[in-house]
């Protein structure tokens, strides 16, 4: 039975590829920051109806070597998840130096322990921010890091994914790497921690938000994000590849009709232009992140390599977004 390592398990896209992992027969070895989150872990997988006898967990940290040798021990598989990620206005530090010296800390120690492939969790972040604004981009795009627009997380996201490649070029391949650059990941959460990038849902669905912004996303499943982990680990031609994933692009005034066409009464009714979500920006920190993106068609719709290569074949964003808002109505988040 091949065991796998999964960084980020308490996180919304890590404990969904630990799931489904578990599900499939493997081992999972899971890291997370503090094992007191243990039990948060394995009641989720419970309720999922997902054994966790193979599942074993040990705390690491992306910044230090204590606990790399003991959870590498003996796998044959690395997907490494675990990444800064937070909607308060936090520094360069907090996001770039973990997110790098994770990559670098995970890669060296995947080598140690002669694993054969790492699947990395990137992002279309590590995309968009090319320095010619476009519409349309393809995973051959990257974002430049010296991009004035360029976010924090972005910059954490273009490095670490540029670190993980050169490392591989640099070490003379000794393992195979894929790369997943999912767009914005929605849909149910395991453990009642909704995450961070569902707020875009919940904005909408709680009526926090009471105008629709001019905001563009692709929207793409958290379980489908997991199953092209797993794809890519499991089919020999990913190697080397990056995977961008996006089932459908959505303005926040198609998701705002969509989710009042389905009960949900606050989403707002009024869409309103660039030039005033500017000023609202100034008394809102999530409004304030997205002032780079206002009013653009940011896609990767055109690129099909997740299906052609994997056989990626993710569900409707609508039926996501419909779900996650129900399951926050549940959990008494809106």
């Amino acid at each position: 039975m091949d065991k796998v390592l999964v960084t980020g398990a308490t996180g919304f896209i890590g404990l969904h590829c630990i799931q489904q992992l578990l599900a499939k027969g493997y081992q999972v070895n899971g890291s997370l920051r503090s094992l007191s989150r243990e039990s948060e872990i394995r009641d989720g997988l419970s309720a999922a109806g997902t054994s966790h006898e193979n599942l074993k967990l040990f705390p690491l940290d992306l910044n230090t070597d204590d606990g790399w040798d003991e959870a590498m021990n003996d796998c044959d598989y690395l997907l490494h998840v675990a990444s800064p990620i937070s909607l308060d206005d936090q520094d360069e530090e907090y996001f770039v130096k973990p997110a790098v010296a994770g990559v670098k800390r995970a890669l060296s120690y995947a080598k140690k322990h002669n694993v054969k492939k790492v699947v990395l969790t990137s992002s279309v972040a590590a995309i968009f921010d090319t320095m010619e604004k476009k519409d349309f981009y393809d995973e051959s795009d990257w974002s430049d890091p010296e991009n004035p627009a360029i976010s924090f997380y972005s910059k954490s996201k273009t490095l670490a994914e540029r670190t993980a490649w050169d490392f591989v070029k640099n070490e003379n391949n000794p393992f195979e790497l894929a790369v997943i650059n999912p767009a914005l990941v929605i849909g149910p959460t395991l453990t009642g921690d909704l995450g961070v990038s569902n707020k875009a849902v919940q904005l909408i669905a709680g009526g926090k938000m009471p105008v629709a912004v001019p905001l563009m996303f692709g929207y793409v499943d958290v379980r489908d994000v997991a199953a092209a982990h797993i794809l890519a680990l499991e089919n020999p031609f990913s190697n080397g590849e990056r995977f961008a994933l996006a089932e459908k692009d959505l303005w926040y005034k198609d998701v705002a009709k969509l989710l009042r066409d389905n009960g949900f009464d606050k989403a707002p009714k009024i869409a309103i232009p660039v030039w005033l979500t500017k000023i609202l920006a100034k008394f809102n920190k999530e409004l304030k992140l997205t002032l780079p993106y206002l009013g653009r068609l940011r896609s990767v719709k055109h690129t099909s390599k997740a299906k052609d290569i994997l056989g990626w074949n993710p569900r409707p964003a609508e039926e996501s977004i419909i779900e996650v808002a129900k399951q926050m109505q549940e959990l008494g988040e809106i």
